[in-house]
């Protein structure tokens, strides 16, 4: 059994493996916190604790999504098993610098929020409406910025004349607001481009084409949100969203002096990319219409990025190579339908990844979202929980998990 130490921890009961910690001794009651030290750069500030094996290991990777392949179950004592089993143990990487902020932190607290939208072409306006019509119940108001003055008073006034007759107040105000205030709300939605390939370029991977356009954008407002010291959820809905949350985090954790990391910017689990929703559902469109991929209705998954990379399971029970990557390719290669109709694929990518995702992410519950693992962001089932950022754990085949590993790999080298 390995033992533990007990302590107090701003008034919360405490445990971790290290026996030399600069609190309070604990009174052995069961913890709410296990305590740990690791890599801050390569780990979260804070997460919801689901396998003891995620307290032993020395950075978090996709063996996380699949707690056995980290190893044999480590034998904790009574109280932390009796914790775990409870789903109320949070890790703290006492390493990161901002710990104590992490442990305030979580997009799901009570209370309607607000949200400020960056950029209003396609994308942001079609996500613009879907918030407005949907989002009564977890959003306060949102707020829009744009280049364009013009474009932000014809939204403003586009929202305004949205209502339910005799119910004016049920639906969240929208008004403009000035870049020097962006960061004045709960949520932030990076929905801006400076590069979007035309429909018929010939451009065969259009999220790719955008990162070096807008790499230096999202870069910029992640520096602005570390200005203001923002404490909401920072999220990125630009193309590619994996590799520009990764670059928004760094960007806001640099000291720009000397172009190191001092981590006194937006927490690692502040920063999520919604771009697999709308792959999850391009996946259960094309399994609505054939019958070989049925079961990924009710037992399929999707993981990874938002294109190259990404992994669609049929089934993570009956998994089957052959239909995944099938599914797979007609999922990736959705949006090159609509292009070749002569139009740009926006829509199902600002409400089922966009509009969808924030709002299950402000109430609490599952959904698709990328999130950091071992310095890369990573696309997968998670939700925002009292206890912290919580991944879905599942008992993967070796060959599922395999082209998990693999797309691991894409994204270590596409953020180097």
């Amino acid at each position: 059994m390995t033992d533990v130490f007990h302590y107090q921890i701003h008034g919360r009961e405490a445990v971790s493996a290290k026996g030399d910690l600069p609190f309070p001794a604990g009174t052995g009651a069961p913890p709410e916190l296990f305590a740990v030290y690791r890599d801050p750069v390569l780990s979260p500030a804070v997460w919801k604790v689901t396998d003891g094996r995620q307290l032993t290991q020395d950075r978090a990777d996709v063996s996380w999504l699949a707690p056995r392949r980290m190893g044999p179950p480590v034998e904790w004592p009574p109280e932390v098993c009796a914790a775990l089993a409870a789903g109320r143990l949070t890790g703290v990487n006492l390493r990161h610098p901002r710990w104590e902020r992490a442990l305030e932190f979580t997009a799901a607290k009570a209370g309607k929020k607000r949200v400020h939208l960056l950029a209003l072409g396609d994308v942001g306006g079609t996500l613009l409406t879907a918030l407005k019509l949907l989002g009564g119940d977890v959003i306060s108001s949102i707020g829009v910025c744009d280049l364009s003055e013009k474009t932000v008073d014809r939204w403003v006034a586009e929202m305004g004349q949205i209502s339910w007759p005799w119910d004016y107040g049920d639906l969240p105000e929208v008004e403009a607001v000035g870049p020097e205030a962006l960061f004045d709300c709960d949520v932030f939605l990076f929905a801006a481009t400076r590069a979007v390939p035309a429909v018929g370029s010939g451009v065969k991977d259009v999220r790719m084409a955008q990162l070096e356009a807008n790499r230096p954008l999202v870069e910029s407002f992640a520096r602005q949100a570390r200005g203001a010291d923002f404490q909401g959820l920072f999220v990125v809905l630009s193309d590619p969203v994996d590799q520009l949350c990764q670059a928004a985090w760094w960007a806001s954790n640099v000291c720009e002096e000397t172009e190191y990391p001092d981590l006194q910017g937006l927490l690692p689990e502040q920063v999520q990319g919604f771009g697999l929703g709308v792959m999850n559902a391009r996946a259960a469109y094309f399994a609505m219409r054939d019958p070989r991929f049925a079961s990924f209705l009710t037992e399929g998954r999707t993981f990874g990025p938002h294109g190259r990379g990404l992994v669609v399971a049929n089934s993570v029970e009956h998994y089957d190579g052959g239909l995944s990557q099938e599914l797979t390719r007609l999922t990736v290669e959705a949006n090159l339908r609509i292009r070749d109709l002569g139009f740009k694929p926006y829509v199902a990518p600002a409400v089922s990844s966009g509009a969808m995702q924030l709002l299950l992410s402000l109430r609490g519950q599952w959904h698709c979202g990328s999130v950091p693992l071992g310095g890369v962001w990573f696309g997968c089932k998670n939700r925002f929980t009292p206890c912290g950022l919580e991944w879905e754990t599942l008992d993967l085949p070796d060959a599922l998990f395999a082209r998990l590993r693999e797309t691991e790999g894409i994204l270590q080298e596409l953020s180097e």
